[in-house]
């Protein structure tokens, strides 16, 4: 990185022997208004790549927001652009980045949650004289199948009977539900579901800690709609007010759940013939619906227990095990948490990491200060970085280019980075599970199915930081994060940063055209949300 006089400070990473170049302390704000190429003499930053994505900078959508944009040489660690590097501003799901990458390296690529039944008394005659006991980590993909597995196994143990309480046990974790500064308008959707060491996804999305509820058209107008839910649960209730309207009528449903309860409340009209809605639905409490399902489930296995569920007691240290599930691997968790940027993921790792650092129940504040500590270990300035959750909802959590640059150039040097990066999103990559929230970006491009990155979008604030190489096989690292625009998107100049650089060459940079918000396909034109917290996603 340069100074404004062309010479240079650089800093050794003692973990990684990576070298950064890092900005004087007295260079202060009023360097980081401006943009520079390499350092003076170098050769590598490509001619007009400043003035290009000056170019897309000025774009009028950006009028009185604010940028921070950095492009590095992935291989030598040198600046090839910076603008506004070490200004702070919301990163959205950017967070993940550190997320993911903390995650790999404090608890492995080969970590897994693990889910235990135990036994709280002895089993004579298949009946269990005590309380049974449901002992989660953690796990954010746990399926309603799981849990009849581990139902199965209990009925396989030798046990038709408790005549105790079945217990559910999630103190792996404190019982703060909610991140910082969450939108109580979320409350309902499945992007912002409670976290706790217990609970069930509804699908192999694993969006744990919600349901999913298919709304379908009456025979005839004036009939109720059909309404069904998955996984099948008496836990949520529901309130149907819409009806059923002739055919070629409005098509208004809407689904969502009353505040501190598990009512929900299913509305509007939905006209004869019509598509089915579907939806997904957070609950209230999600350890208790991880006991509901579980209950059922040993019913079903022929398993009665006599007494009632209590909820976030701990298990004694004499239970007998009767049962276990583990999840995959962190390693394949990372492509459903990263490609389809799980919030609940994030959230699940953060205070699985807070537990391992501390031996105290997992809380968000421990496992921030541990991906904290990660990031200094890794060469980034984690004193210039707020970060209160571990998914990018909270509207707190601070980065720059600068430290999302930082880290995206220090894990290239990771054992785990091979996995790390498959997770990141493909450009155009059709496949849900390969282009993720980038599936339908920068088709048609020199960066289709070349550039990698993170996307990230709340009301306000949109970022895309990866890896891209230019046409002339290099690799560079890019961040782009905008706040406090106030247009729809302004994701079409971030594309078109980064289809600027895989066209770019050594020697020569060229500003690509940004689209219009209009152009973009439907599904990533509004810019307030990843287009795959929208369900089904399409993007």
């Amino acid at each position: 990185m340069s100074r404004p006089d062309g010479s240079a400070a650089r800093r050794v990473n003692s973990r990684t022997g990576f070298r950064k170049w890092v900005w004087p302390a007295v260079l202060g704000v009023a360097a980081a208004t401006f943009s520079w190429g390499a350092p003076a003499g170098a050769d590598s930053s490509p001619s007009g790549l400043p003035e290009a994505i000056d170019t897309i900078l000025g774009d009028p959508r950006t009028e009185g927001g604010a940028a921070s944009v950095v492009v590095a040489d992935a291989t030598t660690g040198e600046t090839l652009y910076q603008h506004n590097p070490t200004g702070r501003l919301m990163p959205a799901s950017n967070t993940k980045l550190a997320t993911s990458s903390a995650a790999m390296e404090l608890l492995g690529p080969g970590y897994t949650f693990t889910t235990d039944v135990l036994a709280g008394g002895r089993v004579r005659g298949g009946v269990l004289d005590g309380d049974l006991y449901l002992r989660g980590t953690g796990d954010p993909t746990t399926l309603a199948a799981d849990y009849d597995k581990l139902a199965a196994q209990v009925a396989a143990a030798g046990v038709k009977k408790v005549s105790g309480r079945l217990v559910a046990d999630d103190t792996r974790f404190d019982d703060h539900r909610q991140g910082d500064t969450w939108g109580a308008d979320d409350e309902s959707s499945y992007y912002a579901a409670q976290i706790s060491a217990l609970s069930v996804a509804p699908d192999t999305d694993y969006d744990a800690g919600t349901v999913i509820v298919e709304v379908a058209p009456g025979k005839k107008a004036g009939d109720k709609p059909v309404v069904h839910v998955t996984p099948k649960t008496d836990y949520v209730r529901f309130d149907v007010r819409a009806s059923t309207v002739a055919a070629g009528g409005t098509d208004s449903v809407a689904v969502e759940r009353r505040h501190g309860t598990n009512t929900i409340t299913v509305s509007g009209t939905v006209p004869v013939g019509g598509d089915t809605t579907k939806e997904w639905v957070t609950v209230w409490e999600p350890t208790g619906y991880a006991a509901a399902v579980f209950r059922d489930a040993l019913a079903a296995h022929g398993v009665r227990v006599s007494g009632a569920t209590r909820l976030g007691r701990a298990t004694p240290s004499g239970a007998k095990p009767l049962a276990s599930h583990d999840s995959m691997a962190l390693k394949d968790l990372l492509v459903p948490f990263m490609k389809l940027s799980n919030n609940m993921h994030a959230e699940a790792l953060t205070k699985a990491m807070g537990y391992k650092s501390t031996g105290r129940q997992g809380s968000w504040g421990d496992g921030t200060a541990a991906i904290a500590s990660y990031l200094k270990s890794a060469g980034v300035d984690a004193g210039k970085v707020r970060q209160v959750d571990g998914s990018g909802l909270s509207r707190k959590d601070n980065f720059a280019a600068r430290q999302l640059a930082d880290l995206l150039l220090s894990v290239r040097h990771e054992p785990w980075y091979a996995d790390w990066y498959a997770s990141l999103p493909v450009a155009c990559a059709q496949d849900r599970f390969v282009g993720g929230t980038l599936r339908s970006r920068m088709c048609g491009t020199p960066a289709e199915l070349n550039a990698r990155g993170k996307t990230g979008s709340l009301t306000g604030a949109s970022a895309l930081s990866g890896y891209v190489k230019d046409a002339d096989g290099r690799e560079l690292v890019y961040s782009v994060v905008q706040n406090n625009y106030l247009v729809d998107s302004v994701k079409p100049l971030e594309d078109a940063i980064v289809v600027t650089l895989a066209e770019s060459t050594s020697k020569k940079a060229t500003a690509v055209t940004p689209k219009s918000a209009r152009s973009l396909p439907a599904t990533v034109r509004n810019g307030d949300l990843e287009c795959s917290w929208r369900k089904p996603a399409t993007c």
